[in-house]
């Protein structure tokens, strides 16, 4: 049978009429100048090893060596130290996240925590020092003697003050420091997440816009082309055959304008959700996709800036050293406990004389805790404490993965997204020439209905797929920009 889990305690009380207040004050120095002078159980931090390469993939950089070399001359600068207001050039999409910073509720709510994170690290290290409070007191009730006595108290005391020999109270102080410092970390993450998803957004309401533009075009081609070939039809100049490829491919575009009016209005609601309010009926003219001008030579350095540039990294860090710290406090715990618990002031019988020539009084009480047995409550702490340090070094070590990853697909797309728009509008160019010698040869009869119509449906796909990777281009900048760090600068 276990025993019934007790502490030891050592307390003492004392009242003395003649004893100075000033002598209450000089023990309070002696007990914050010991308690300064204690230990720490803290872990020592050592920073994990990053575990990714020690370069990123050459193949994927492209021709980015050369800004690369310029950027460790000092001739070319990083994602996180050009500000967004210089990589964007579109007056329209800078307007857009300026409104965003201002109005958008989850950047709002990241700086909230950072107040909250505040309180909570006053709360912390207010633990540190003593709490003085002043009240007044007073008690009546039966003597043996069957009289009916009052006793009336007024002054200033301390409850419950902890001499931190063993480091307690700071280690939690040091965990809700990092844990501030970690909020703080956070909200550079949301402004950094939410300047990248109104540029990305934004651009894919232009490429709705243009999509939009091709399939309107295209439709009214269709439609003249259905017109011409029924009137052939009618006349017999044509087949059936000829007749229904010509109005399956102008149903085909109408339902291509329905989901491209459908993915515009989609993508304009989710930009109004970011920047927080409706668009504005003023807002500057912008910019084509093909005119945004995006600074393109951002270095990418070596996957060990990425510690110093992303502020989802240092947040990781710091939730480490919080936890870390939460080690030492719970270490602490096995340590005796000392609390100083005393008052200082005038006690009297009657309240109106309690100012006048009440007695002074004071009492100061030491109290002496040592665990003894507690069924392995400390213990697991300490254990519970050391696992949550562990997930934590999981955690950092995933978001340099995470980072390592981001930058290295960033980079790809860099490589081959400027060669694959070259040979994606060089194709459209083709196709542009195909359709239009294909329509002239059958307008001098040397070509039929189904070579026009296979051109049309050619040139259509081609189109549609030139302004995707024109999107996709200019959205994978902006993508590089927020991976390297870009968006937040001090």
């Amino acid at each position: 049978m276990q025993s019934t889990p007790t502490r030891s305690a050592l307390t003492a009380t004392m009242t003395d009429s003649h004893m100075k207040p000033s002598h209450i004050f000089r023990l309070a120095t002696l007990a914050a100048a010991v308690a300064l002078a204690g230990c720490s159980l803290i872990p020592t931090y050592e920073r994990p090893a990053a575990p990714v390469a020690s370069r990123f993939d050459a193949t994927a950089k492209g021709d980015t060596g050369a800004a690369d070399s310029a950027a460790t001359a000092g001739s070319t600068a990083t994602a996180a130290e050009t500000e967004w207001q210089n990589f964007f050039k579109d007056a329209r999409l800078k307007r857009l996240v300026e409104l965003s910073l201002q109005n958008n509720r989850d950047l709002r709510v990241a700086v909230l925590a950072i107040e909250q994170a505040r309180a909570q690290l006053q709360v912390r290290r207010a633990d540190e020092l003593p709490t003085v409070n002043a009240g007044i007191n007073g008690t009546r009730g039966p003597t043996t003697s069957g009289a009916i006595t009052s006793t009336y108290t007024a002054g200033l005391s301390v409850t419950a003050y902890e001499l931190d020999f063993f480091g307690r109270v700071r280690a939690l102080s040091q965990a809700a420091q990092a844990q501030l410092l970690g909020t703080e970390e956070a909200r550079k993450t949301v402004q950094i997440s939410l300047i990248a998803s109104v540029a990305s957004t934004y651009l894919s309401v232009l490429a709705d816009d243009e999509l939009l533009r091709v399939t309107r075009d295209t439709l009214i081609t269709r439609q003249e082309s259905l017109r011409l070939t029924q009137l052939k039809f009618d006349n017999e100049a044509t087949s059936k055959l000829e007749l229904s490829q010509a109005r399956s491919l102008l149903e085909g575009a109408k339902v291509a304008l329905a989901q491209a009016t459908r993915q515009r209005a989609l993508d304009g609601t989710a930009l109004v959700l970011l920047v927080g309010q409706s668009l504005p009926t003023d807002l500057p003219t912008g910019l084509a996709i093909t005119e945004q001008g995006l600074v393109s030579d951002l270095p990418a350095g070596v996957p060990s800036d990425l510690l110093a540039r992303r502020p989802d990294i240092r947040q990781a860090e710091q939730t480490l050293l919080a936890n870390n710290a939460n080690i030492g406090a719970a270490r602490a715990a096995f340590f005796p406990r000392i609390t100083l618990t005393g008052s200082a002031g005038v006690v009297s019988n009657d309240l109106d004389t309690l100012f006048n020539t009440g007695t002074t009084a004071w009492t100061f009480v030491p109290q002496l805790l040592i665990p003894i047995f507690d069924y392995g409550r400390y213990s697991a702490n300490v254990e519970s404490a050391k696992v949550a340090r562990d997930i934590a070094v999981a955690q950092y070590e995933k978001a340099i993965q995470t980072g390592f990853r981001e930058v290295s697909d960033a980079l790809a797309g860099r490589a081959t997204l400027s060669e694959q728009l070259r040979a994606q509008n060089a194709q459209l160019a083709a196709e542009q020439t195909r359709m239009q010698l294909t329509d002239m040869r059958f307008k001098h009869g040397a070509a039929n209905a189904f070579e026009v119509l296979d051109a049309q449906r050619s040139l259509f796909a081609t189109q549609q797929a030139a302004v995707q990777v024109q999107v996709q281009q200019v959205q994978n900048l902006v993508t590089l920009y927020k991976v390297l760090g870009g968006g937040w600068k001090e």
